[in-house]
């Protein structure tokens, strides 16, 4: 019972600290704290952008904004996020050329 109350306040707090992404306004609330280490399915993922180091982040990641409008914040170095990335750039070209 206590881990599932661990997890479910650690789903808020990641969900409350990369809400600051939508707004833009400053770079600062443009970044995440921290990143999800476990895959986030493709099928859920309409868009990415990048929140790095020489942004002024202190924690480099790419930022998966889902379907619903959350966003989740992933590290950027495993093959995962990288084959995603590669997923939503083909269908956005594609788009384009339609």
């Amino acid at each position: 019972m206590a881990s599932r109350a661990a997890a479910l306040l650690a789903i808020s707090l990641l969900i409350l600290w990369t809400s600051h992404a939508q707004s833009g306004a400053n770079d600062a609330e443009d970044c995440c704290l921290s990143v999800s280490k476990r895959p986030i399915p493709a099928h859920r993922v309409r868009s990415f952008r990048y929140a790095l180091l020489q942004h002024g982040c202190p924690v480099p990641a790419i930022v998966f904004t889902t379907l619903r409008g959350y966003h989740l914040c992933a590290p950027p170095e495993p093959l995962w996020v990288q084959r995603l990335i590669w997923k939503l750039e083909r269908n956005a070209a594609k788009k384009k050329r339609s």
